[in-house]
């Protein structure tokens, strides 16, 4: 069975512990959402083909008179998600549409392109100061037993912080070229 990176991202939610359906899109999205999303409609099918592998198993853990099914990894899907990390990444995939509309830029006026590019450092900075609001837990987390959320959270940090400049030096560097020269309305 194929699995797909969506199979993989609910592999490595419920290797930590149990989580229902509803807790594992939850948890993505306050962790890997930021470099790897998974909606309802992928999660749900997935847990269901990965049941039927005997790579998860559900326990129907009901919370008041709401049915909860909670899934946990098999011994069989620990051993599919450790062969999984073992090997060397083979997707690589940015969806920026922030850069999708720079790259389209060229039709504007470079200073609405460069408007483009002051929204995309906006949404970094915030990115950044989002990610950095749950470092504090983290950090409390690595210290206890697991550093690698941590490792990955500080690189979406100084990524996004890293965008921001890049972004407001593509700015100054497109506003400076779109400058007549000086001297040139001197006539």
């Amino acid at each position: 069975m194929e699995l797909t990176p969506t199979a993989y991202v609910i592999l490595g939610m419920v290797s930590r512990e149990a989580r229902s359906g509803y807790e594992i899109k939850a948890t993505v999205d306050n962790s890997t959402r930021f470099f790897w999303a998974a909606s309802y409609g992928q999660i749900y099918p997935e847990l269901k083909r990965l049941s039927e592998a005997g790579l998860v198993e559900g326990s129907d853990v009901p919370r008041g008179e709401r049915k909860r099914t909670v899934y946990a990894i098999t011994a069989a899907g620990m051993e599919v998600l450790k062969e999984w990390l073992r090997k060397a990444p083979s997707t690589f995939e940015t969806r920026d549409e922030g850069l999708l509309k720079l790259f389209f830029s060229g039709v504007l006026p470079p200073a609405e392109a460069a408007g483009t590019l002051r929204a995309l450092r906006e949404h970094r900075l915030g990115v950044a100061e989002r990610l950095r609001g749950i470092e504090p837990a983290a950090t409390e987390k690595a210290a206890a037993d697991d550093p690698y959320p941590l490792m990955v959270l500080q690189s979406g940090i100084e990524f996004n912080e890293w965008f921001a400049d890049w972004c407001e030096r593509m700015e100054d560097r497109l506003l400076d070229s779109a400058r007549p020269p000086k001297g040139a309305n001197d006539v």
